[in-house]
């Protein structure tokens, strides 16, 4: 139920407090904003719904260049052709993402939360939508407070109508990640998408439409954990945006021919176009709130008043708690940034991201895992050999077809049985081998009982004559008591 519009309800007569676990806010209208960060916002949405929406589409040797076929159990990305045993990579982005989080954060504060997270990013582009449908802010609050007429009914349809376009498309794509989007496209056409695509659009749509449409900066305000934890990340040299009271303060309107100091008053002509372009609805003349998402907007529009005033721009700025209290100049300010905390973070974030290349680069074209036969650890076959019994599981991790052998050593008289011939497999094959290993009576009493390590080596044969590349991999062969 809508709390906003209802009136408190009156103590209770005996005295007691009636607590809301709900705290009531109005309705944000935010105000268009036209400036250098507003450049950065919307060139970073840009890039990032290129990336997004694009990469699906993207052909790359016959199939989309970026691929989690979850069916298949193999990810393509460009010429990467991976698999689940290489979870070390999502680990490695994981750790990148951790570390660069980190980094920007102790340097500027919440960078990714104004520029580039996806709640920021569809909130703009729904209050772009909503701003060409609706209007600018008055517009916006005459409509919602004006009665239901016929324009009212049309406009409020086509913003929806439009958002739900939005949302959906979205969504396609998004699932268009796991099943190959010229499918989907074809199934969604002639109405056959499946129960799980179907599911997924649908839910990745809602939640778009929901959380960029209506949840905005609740999201960020209440939901979001990282607004909680930022300030463990923040220091007193690190770049937050500021309101200068030291020269704002007194504030208060004045006539533009007027000078501050004139009429006793600071740089600040109080017009609130700061919290008027605020996605989150705070004054930032307040101080560092929680709330803040560093989009940076209040700079723009400051800035716009200061000139329209020709006062130097610079009231509401980055700036760091020191550099503040001790008025300290920019460059001041930007060598107290590059501190150990920093500098530390950013040598971690680099060394991480060399060994991640340098292991991409120096990856071999395929990966093996062997399985012993659980079920016969170790039988007595004719002559009295002793034989083993091993699953190779050999992947294909290049979009060419491959040619393997298949050896094991580690003990004496030790045979492969049958003698296994090249093994051919396709583009990105993955293919199950099982393969018998059998030691002479006369080692397996040499050895005992026991666990004996061996190793099998699978080789790849270079098809153009150069020199091939084989993967050892380490088992054991059991002798019975």
């Amino acid at each position: 139920m809508d709390m906003r519009n209802q009136a408190t309800p009156p103590p209770p007569p005996d005295g007691s407090k009636t607590i809301w676990m709900y705290a009531a806010q109005p309705k944000i209208y935010p105000r268009s904003v036209h400036g250098w960060f507003a450049v950065w916002r919307w060139a970073l949405v840009f890039a990032t719904q290129a990336l997004f929406y694009g990469l699906p589409w993207l052909p790359w040797n016959g199939r989309q260049a970026v691929l989690f076929d979850l069916e298949a159990r193999r990810f393509f990305v460009f010429d990467l052709v991976l698999y689940p045993q290489d979870f070390i990579y999502l680990t490695a982005l994981l750790l990148i993402s951790a570390y660069a989080l980190f980094f920007f954060t102790a340097v500027a504060g919440r960078l990714w939360c104004g520029y580039a997270c996806p709640q920021t990013v569809y909130t703009e582009i729904f209050l772009w939508i909503e701003r060409r449908i609706e209007g600018d802010r008055a517009a916006r609050i005459r409509l919602d407070k004006g009665g239901l007429g016929a324009e009212k009914l049309l406009r409020k349809t086509g913003k929806h109508a439009a958002w739900l376009a939005v949302s959906l498309w979205t969504g396609f794509t998004f699932v268009g990640y796991f099943t190959p989007i010229r499918l989907l496209g074809s199934e969604a056409i002639h109405g056959a998408l499946g129960a799980w695509e179907s599911f997924w659009v649908l839910f990745y749509g809602f939640a778009t439409y929901g959380n960029a449409g209506f949840m905005r900066e609740q999201v960020c305000k209440y939901m979001c954990p990282y607004a909680r934890f930022q300030s463990a990340m923040f220091d007193k040299d690190t770049l937050i945006i500021s309101y200068d009271p030291a020269r704002g303060e007194p504030r208060g309107p004045r006539s533009k021919k007027v000078q501050p100091a004139e009429v006793g008053l600071g740089s600040c002509v109080d017009c609130g176009l700061c919290v008027q372009v605020c996605p989150t609805g705070i004054d930032i003349r307040k101080g560092l709130q929680y709330e803040c998402i560093g989009c940076a907007a209040c700079i723009d529009a400051c800035d716009d008043v200061m000139d329209g005033f020709n006062y130097p721009r610079g009231l509401i700025r980055y700036a760091t708690q020191n550099g503040m209290d001790q008025g300290w100049t920019s460059k001041q300010q930007w060598r107290r940034v590059f501190r150990p905390r920093v500098l530390i973070y950013g040598a971690i974030l680099v060394a991480i991201s060399a060994a991640l290349m340098a292991s991409l680069w120096l990856r071999t074209p395929f990966r093996v895992d062997v399985i012993r036969d659980r079920a016969s650890l170790a039988r007595l076959v004719d002559d009295g050999y002793i034989e083993n019994v091993y699953r190779l599981q050999i992947m294909n991790a290049a979009e060419s077809s491959q040619r393997f052998t298949i050896t094991a050593e580690g003990l004496e008289g030790l045979q492969l049985v049958p003698a296994i011939g090249v093994q051919t497999l396709s583009p990105a094959e993955a293919r199950w081998v099982t393969v018998s290993l059998r030691v002479p009576p006369e080692t397996a009493q040499s050895l005992g009982a026991g666990a004996h390590p061996i190793h099998f080596e699978i080789r790849r044969l270079d098809p153009s004559g150069g020199p091939d590349r084989a993967v050892l991999e380490k088992s054991t062969f059991v002798t019975p008591r």
